[in-house]
């Protein structure tokens, strides 16, 4: 049957296979790695990081849902400092590429971040979490204004030679705009989807299963709509580089991803259940190429004919 390839250009990267991890199910790896070997991964996207520390916000935090889970989180991490002089070190000896997640209340905290990581040895790229609230916008998402979206990128892009990739939130009217805002801005490319913003009720005490209220539902709930906002954004803005995921727990849900035209797949979710889903999704990868004509994953990508049903 002969070899394949699962190489993938993200980008001016190479990924030694389209799976990556999603940020925020990650952390910076060493939970992981007790499974398996980080090296078979196309790249890891650690947890996003903040300028200061951040607690989180109050629990419950997460809770489950049919198909999915709401999590509110709140960004909880050491802050800029700790996490590159505790946690980057040891990720970036582990033979895998690692793209760092970054989170800012204002364009500015971004530009600050992007400067403090510019020069780290072993990063090899930046994923610019966007859909934060915006202080300076009565705490409206970033990524659902263009105006706000380009801010954020350009102070990144401005101070940053990295490949930027940023991450945009599908609660938006049109996402082909901001992914267009965000490149013409400077990012390199668009990570979809972040999660959709959702809410559970407890029938028996009559409030909300997070203490926050509200949440963002990841998991396979989500992934039709994260696969309508790669294939728009793969017709919209031609060969912009893209990482698909939400809601990808297996090989068929990441092929399904770069039929649609991603370039790259982040699992997440699917890890809290089984943290074998990643590997199990790059093995399934090679097995399935070897049953088609092509030889390469790269030739799958937007191959998905539209004009035709199943």
């Amino acid at each position: 049957m002969g070899e394949v390839d699962l190489s993938v250009r993200l980008g001016p990267l190479r990924l030694r296979n389209p799976v990556v991890t999603a940020s925020g199910c990650f952390a910076s790896g060493r939970e992981m790695a007790r499974f398996f070997d980080l090296s078979t991964l196309g790249a890891v996207v650690t947890k996003s990081v903040t300028v200061e520390p951040c607690a989180g916000l109050p629990p419950p935090r997460m809770a489950e849902t049919d198909s999915g889970m709401l999590n509110a989180i709140g960004l909880q991490n050491p802050g800029i400092d700790t996490w590159v002089e505790r946690d980057l070190p040891w990720l970036v000896d582990q033979d895998v590429p690692v793209i760092a997640s970054i989170a800012g209340k204002t364009a500015d905290e971004y530009g600050l971040l992007a400067k403090r990581l510019r020069d780290v040895p072993g990063l090899a790229a930046l994923e610019v979490n966007i859909s934060c609230p915006n202080v300076e916008d009565r705490g409206i998402v970033f990524a659902c204004r263009t105006g706000a979206t380009a801010a954020a990128i350009s102070a990144v892009a401005q101070v940053c030679d990295l490949p930027i990739f940023a991450k945009l939130t599908p609660d938006v009217a049109d996402i082909t705009e901001i992914a267009h805002a965000a490149v013409d801005a400077g990012a390199t490319g668009v990570s979809l989807i972040n999660t959709l913003l959702g809410m559970a009720i407890d029938v028996t005490t009559r409030r909300p299963k997070l203490a926050a209220g509200t949440g963002g539902l990841s998991g396979p709930a989500i992934r039709p709509v994260a696969i309508r906002a790669v294939h728009q954004v793969r017709h919209a803005l031609g060969d912009v580089p893209i990482i698909g995921l939400g809601g990808a727990c297996t090989c068929t849900d990441v092929l399904e991803f770069i039929m649609a035209g991603a370039d790259a797949v982040a699992i997440g979710t699917a890890t809290f259940a089984d943290p074998m889903a990643i590997p199990a999704a790059v093995e399934g990868l090679t097995r399935w190429l070897r049953g088609q004509e092509e030889r390469a994953i790269a030739q799958v990508r937007g191959t998905a004919d539209t004009e035709r049903t199943a």
